[in-house]
């Protein structure tokens, strides 16, 4: 069954404040590998001009795949999960995330395709802090496998 057409553009509710914590980052850090002190020692990234401890690059990602979840779990919209794979993945940062951090997610669906009998969905999510301020946006690309023919 083709993905509705009419979604493209429908935005989803704010997720509830994520409180990103300086054990978090570190964790994070230490499982992707990257040795990076700004991402472990306070005074390391105020030597940098950050405030506290910043996340490395990818660390929104499990808030706005988490946000994402809202769309794939959308019955409206007509997304088999069972067939979906994660394509691609881009940020585009206005500022690091820092510990301390209050982050919501808004998602956007942004466009809908059909590509070689294949359906991909791109969601965009917005994250902010609880000032308001834009931090980055995280561009999603999942593609949901064509089903297989009966034999």
């Amino acid at each position: 069954m083709a993905l509705d057409q009419s979604f493209v553009g429908r935005t989803y509710p704010p997720t509830d404040p994520y409180e990103v914590g300086r054990e978090k980052i570190r964790e994070f850090a230490e499982a992707i590998g990257d040795p990076n002190p700004a991402y472990t020692d306070a005074e390391a990234a105020k030597a940098l001009g950050h405030s506290d401890v910043i996340a490395p690059p990818t660390f929104v990602f499990a808030i706005t795949f988490k946000a994402a979840g809202f769309v794939i779990a959308d019955p409206q919209l007509g997304l088999d999960y069972n067939r979906v794979v994660h394509g691609d993945q881009k940020f585009a940062y206005r500022r690091p995330v820092r510990a301390g951090d209050r982050l919501t997610v808004t998602s956007t669906i942004e466009a809908i395709k059909t590509m070689a009998g294949n359906e991909v969905i791109d969601i965009r999510g917005e994250v902010h802090d609880e000032a308001g301020e834009h931090v980055v946006t995280a561009f999603t690309k999942l593609v949901a496998r064509r089903a297989e023919e009966a034999a």
